[in-house]
């Protein structure tokens, strides 16, 4: 959100950012019950630990927007699709996240182990479709696409947390 105060004072000559907004796209994305159409139901495998929240977030199936401020894409006119849940105490992890219609798209998958609605480089876990290989720059959007049909599409993501200085990865082989 721009505000006043933003293109006020001496900061005015920097760009405007964007405040985060953490509901947005959500009314879209998340499930309801029983409502028809496709949607995706993200299986989290590999939790550290079942505290914080799961956020799925979905963008177009490109470089430019996959994980682009999602008050950029919104304003476009782009998709762009947020589902947050607390993580389960026991049984399976997942989320159901919507989509405007069968298709191809990219999505991440953030395990927010402190609930502050942002990623923590050094505490959160992230996953993507295709469970790429992940260093310190994002993955490539064709590493991490997805095909969601006409109705409920199962989508497992293998959650990858920092491992050491310079790397990310999966916790161990086993899914939790």
């Amino acid at each position: 959100m721009i505000t006043a105060a933003t293109l006020a004072g001496p900061a005015a000559a920097e760009p405007a950012r964007v405040r985060p907004s953490p509901n947005l796209g959500m009314a879209e994305g998340m499930c309801r019950p029983n409502e028809p159409g496709p949607a995706l139901i993200v299986v989290a495998e590999g939790l550290k630990d079942r505290n914080g929240r799961l956020r799925a977030e979905l963008y177009p199936a490109n470089d430019a927007d996959f994980l682009q401020d999602d008050n950029l894409l919104v304003m476009a006119g782009k998709t762009f699709r947020r589902a947050d849940v607390p993580v389960p105490a026991t049984g399976p992890a997942q989320i159901c996240i919507r989509v405007p219609g069968p298709g191809t798209y990219t999505l991440s998958l953030l395990h927010d182990r402190d609930s502050n609605h942002k990623f923590g480089l050094s505490s959160d876990g992230i996953g993507f479709p295709g469970n790429p290989k992940l260093g310190l720059s994002k993955p490539k959007a064709a590493s991490a696409v997805l095909t969601a049909g006409n109705g409920l599409t199962t989508v497992p993501i293998i959650l990858n947390y920092r491992r050491g200085l310079l790397s990310f990865g999966p916790l161990d082989k086993r899914p939790r």
